[in-house]
């Protein structure tokens, strides 16, 4: 057995209408508890220096970010290299809160898509029931919801940027449904 931390898919990337690549090694900790606890903010906050998102969002810098993921959930992102101390740092300024804190960042996969706004919406369009109209995704929503028959998350960075999450488990799977669906266009966005 390797010591060496690999992702899922080794860097593996297609290009179509949008490219799809392994978005490389991610540090993740689920945080859940009371997210109107100023305890959770700041825990949060002062590991990203990022602004915590309201319901909905991901607020993201580079590889930094706080993503809501549910009432009482949110998700930190940061550097592999740094996921260690970020965790240590979150637990500390929790004290006794009533929280739990996971690192999950072996478990799961990230992608990102990158490509004209159209183009994106639509490849995610034939995977996703969820709205992807500019009105109800802008940039900066976060949108939790299932791609063909796996749960997934994702969001848009800026209008020719979307980050993608799924389980590790998944990952070829949903790789390989991305590249099916950016393989041609569509032209409805």
């Amino acid at each position: 057995m390797s010591d060496t931390a690999r992702t899922a898919l080794n860097g593996a990337s297609y290009q179509g209408v949008v490219r799809i690549e392994d978005a490389g090694l991610r540090g993740m900790i689920t945080v859940r508890g009371d997210l109107a606890s100023t305890n959770i903010k700041n825990a949060a906050t002062g590991v990203t220096g990022v602004d915590f998102p309201g319901q909905g969002e991901a607020k993201c810098v580079g590889e930094t970010g706080i993503l809501w993921m549910s009432p009482d959930e949110i998700m930190v992102l940061c550097p592999w290299a740094e996921r260690n101390a970020a965790l240590t740092q979150i637990r500390t300024t929790l004290g006794p809160a009533h929280s739990l804190v996971a690192d999950v960042s072996d478990a799961r996969a990230v992608f990102t898509l990158s490509g004209p706004d159209g183009a994106l919406r639509d490849t995610l369009a034939k995977l996703t029931p969820a709205n992807l109209s500019p009105q109800e995704l802008p940039v900066g929503r976060l949108r939790r919801t299932r791609l063909a028959q796996i749960p997934g998350a994702f969001w848009f960075r800026d209008t020719q940027t979307v980050e993608l999450i799924v389980f590790r488990s998944v990952a070829r799977y949903a790789f390989d449904l991305l590249s099916n669906a950016a393989a041609t266009p569509v032209g409805h966005y």
